[in-house]
């Protein structure tokens, strides 16, 4: 288990897109890779959705560097691995949340602004 205390949760920013959407599918409950898989899919309307491979290489990277972790919980299924956010997780996903905060800033100051969207 790594020590907050004693890493620096900057050094992990920016994120890739896969890794932002897994840790913001954790920031509210602990998921298995497959319940992952369908709250980023509804989250983002369809738009992103996460492959197996793609969702298991990046948590095994997100679990090696501390950012995630799996739980202890015991569910129905125990082939199932459940995953949850840990303290320095949510610490990089905030400081990529303000990292990306503050470009949308800079953006709109420069006159950009979201299409709108279709059919609404």
């Amino acid at each position: 288990m790594v020590d907050i205390s004693t890493v620096d949760a900057r050094r992990f920013v920016p994120l890739s897109a896969p890794q932002f959407n897994i840790l913001l599918a954790l920031t509210d409950d602990d998921r298995h890779g497959y319940g992952i898989i369908l709250e980023i899919a509804d989250r983002s309307g369809g738009a992103v959705r996460l492959g197996t491979g793609t969702l298991y290489t990046a948590l095994a990277g997100l679990a090696d560097s501390g950012l995630v972790a799996e739980t202890n919980r015991s569910h129905d299924d125990a082939r199932r691995r459940y995953y949850h956010l840990t303290p320095l997780g949510r610490a990089v996903l905030q400081l990529e949340v303000e990292r990306l905060d503050s470009l949308v800033r800079q953006a709109r100051r420069k006159g950009l602004k979201p299409l709108p969207v279709r059919g609404k």
